[in-house]
């Protein structure tokens, strides 16, 4: 065992001695518990719960756990300020910090405590990165929230709402009981974004144990998945089944595949591709594009349709839509000890409208779409089924801001109008720094009615909640001298989504003309951690992962 580089050690063991380990414990694997604990976050305030459960499966199956704590962000209390400047630099983070705890441990194994957008895909870059046993535990949805007898979720009913009623459309009473009823408690939240796209993302992988991806945070389920994934680790550790062994290439083509079927995230894109890297395996642009192309999409979940998180769990959760999705998922080994095919063939739709079939699905092309073209040379990313059939294809004008502070103001003050396209940039990895979300922006648009009629483009990230015709992790950046940066208001932007076109009506010649007449600088920052970051990330194309 790993550990027994410290056990050999006498005085290491005085020092575990004086942590409560027993001589009997020395003899047992130990076992990481990688915790994101924290009271600021709602998807991960019931933690210490799922602690204890995974706690006593460890010492069930034979190991000796030991707790550490992890930092974790909520995106959407860090959304609209100086906070998302460290959301996505958080995920490098806790990839880096969940490395330092095994290997200056010398642990066994690990169970890693997750939820929330960045802290899924920072545990999976460190599983992928270390090579050693390891389970992940997403602790799970939030339950919608309820105001009128009407199921809520916080983009739809927050965000998009705090628009609506600036626009005069609800009034505040209405308004006051949305904020206070969108969000019910514990829990990623209720729809299909970044925080459950990922976890649902890591089941289809193999890395987390079958219905762990869909099980609600405050169910019965999750603490009984919690318990069985502390005892499964012992044997992984046994049999020496490191995270690579089930992270290979099949494992990411089904987390793709998983993606595509249940239109979620575009951040899933920038993640697996990260997630990826650590282990490995390319994933470029092009491959996501190809198995969204090939995959229906067969569940209409919060933002781009009406169902929630807990009606795809009812409806069989992800062993449901691995046995849809038949000959086109991979046969793999997971940390269950199954194979994703034999997962998949004791799965059960219990509802044929949340989970359709191949040949019904609500449409026929997966959630995610890459663009390319003279504004995005190295690709961009759109969630298509969360845009209306009318603004697949869209001609408009632009106007232009460099920073979505400026952006949110324009939308709020009643500056964009019907026809045109919003860009937004120096919101890259670099630019930004960080990548920041444009909720506020994209929310703004679709509160106030305009998503019918605007699109919006940037070089920054979008929320998974985010819907419309919002096409981001436009490449290169700005910063890096993209042709973004070249774009003036008035200019005639095409987009066209199933074409996979992103064109401004200009020639080669007056694009690299401007660009070499630019005198934007990036804005200074005082942050030495972000000054590190912006000098080490690389393109969102190839996963804004460091520079080693």
């Amino acid at each position: 065992m790993r550990s027994d580089n410290l056990k050999k050690r006498a005085p290491i063991r005085a020092l575990l001695h004086a942590t409560g380990v027993s001589d009997k414990e020395l003899k047992k694997p130990f076992i990481g518990v990688a915790s994101s604990f924290t009271d600021l976050v709602p998807g991960h305030t019931n933690m210490r719960e799922f602690e204890r459960a995974i706690e006593k499966g460890v010492h069930a199956g034979g190991g000796v756990s030991f707790t550490f704590g992890l930092p974790a962000i909520c995106d959407g209390i860090a959304m609209g300020h100086k906070g998302m400047y460290y959301s996505l630099p958080s995920r490098e983070l806790i990839a880096d910090t969940v490395e330092t705890m095994a290997e200056a441990h010398q642990l066994d194994g690990l169970i890693l405590l997750t939820a929330c957008d960045k802290i899924t895909p920072g545990m999976l870059m460190a599983a992928a990165r270390l090579d050693i046993p390891c389970i992940m535990v997403t602790a799970g949805p939030m339950l919608a929230g309820c105001y009128k007898m009407t199921r809520l979720d916080l983009v739809h009913d927050a965000f998009e709402a705090e628009a609506a009623f600036k626009q005069g459309k609800i009034n505040k009473t209405d308004f006051d009981n949305l904020i206070l009823n969108a969000c019910p408690g514990s829990g990623a939240c209720s729809g299909l974004f970044t925080a459950n796209t990922m976890a649902c993302a890591t089941e289809a992988m193999g890395m987390s144990l079958p219905f762990c991806g869909t099980s609600l945070a405050v169910s019965s389920k999750k603490k009984m998945i919690a318990y069985e994934s502390g005892k499964r680790i012992i044997e992984l550790v046994a049999k020496g089944i490191t995270a690579r062994k089930i992270m290979n290439r099949k494992a990411f083509l089904n987390a793709i595949r998983i993606d595509m079927a249940l239109g979620g995230s575009t951040n899933a894109v920038l993640h697996l591709t990260a997630i990826a890297n650590e282990a490995g395996i390319p994933l470029p642009l092009e491959l996501f594009d190809k198995i969204s192309k090939e995959t229906p999409h067969l569940t209409s979940i919060r933002p781009g349709g009406n169902h929630f998180m807990e009606d795809l769990e009812y409806a069989g959760g992800i062993p449901a839509v691995l046995s849809v999705l038949g000959n086109l998922i991979q046969n793999n080994l997971t940390v269950s000890g199954l194979t994703t095919k034999q997962i998949a063939k004791g799965g059960i739709v219990y509802d044929n409208n949340v989970i359709r079939s191949l040949d019904n699905p609500y449409h026929k092309e997966g959630g995610l779409a890459v663009l390319r073209g003279n504004i995005a040379p190295d690709g961009a990313v759109v969630k298509q089924t969360a845009v209306s059939a009318k603004m697949l294809k869209f001609t408009g004008k632009a106007k232009v801001f460099n920073s979505e502070d400026d952006a949110a103001k324009a939308i709020y003050g009643k500056k964009i109008e019907a026809g045109d396209v919003v860009v937004i940039r120096y919101e890259g990895p670099k630019g930004g720094p960080g990548m920041r979300e444009m909720l506020y922006p994209t929310s703004a648009i679709a509160g106030m009615g305009l998503s019918e009629s605007v699109a919006l483009i940037t070089d920054g990230r979008f929320s998974g909640g985010t819907r419309g015709p919002c096409i981001g992790h436009v490449s290169p950046e700005a910063a890096e001298s993209g042709p973004i940066a070249a774009i003036k208001d008035g200019d005639i932007i095409e987009i066209d989504i199933p074409g996979r076109k992103i064109n401004i009506k200009l020639s080669d010649s007056e694009i690299k003309g401007r660009l070499k007449a630019n005198k934007h600088k990036i804005k200074d920052i005082d942050s030495s951690w972000l000054k590190r970051y912006r000098k080490l990330v690389t393109s969102a194309s190839t996963g804004a992962v460091l520079k080693a």
